[in-house]
């Protein structure tokens, strides 16, 4: 494996960062397959590769955790998805840079789980801030850093 190269999955569908993840991926030549259950537009580049998969719910997170291995690189929102990830070895990452770590996905699960329960009841809670630029700045700076990180590992 020291010398497999790192795959990154994009959880396509609703990603604000893929143009960022483009342009790292193809600073460090790695193959990007981008998931969703919809046509997108992706550079005309080997490395990257469009999927599209049927509708419905978690097919596309199917696809990923079926394909993600040791040291593979996920962006997602989706916290189920993140954590089959991490039990996969992999790593994952949301749009706005936190990093799902074995650490974290814990409690990120039950705060899910939690928000779930709530809205149910009819409790009206906002959903989350607004994507801005310092989201995409610290997932810029956390996806390098994985990288890096995952490279160094490797050797």
């Amino acid at each position: 494996m020291a010398n497999a190269p790192i795959t990154i999955f994009i959880d396509a569908d609703a990603c604000p960062v893929k143009d960022e993840v483009y342009r790292v991926a193809q600073r460090y030549g790695l193959k990007t397959y981008v998931v969703s259950n919809a046509f997108m537009m992706i550079p005309a580049s080997p490395l990257v590769e469009r999927v599209v998969v049927d509708a419905g719910p978690d097919v596309a997170d199917d696809w990923i955790a079926e394909h993600v291995a040791p040291g593979d690189v996920a962006i997602t929102n989706d916290i189920p998805l993140a954590e089959r990830v991490l039990k996969a070895g992999g790593h994952a990452v949301a749009p706005n840079g936190r990093p799902f770590t074995e650490n974290s996905i814990g409690s990120a699960v039950a705060q899910r789980a939690l928000m779930e329960q709530l809205r149910s009841t009819g409790d009206f809670l906002g959903g989350p801030k607004p994507f801005d630029r310092n989201d995409r700045s610290r997932f810029l700076q956390a996806l390098d850093e994985i990288i890096q990180k995952e490279r160094r590992r490797r050797g």
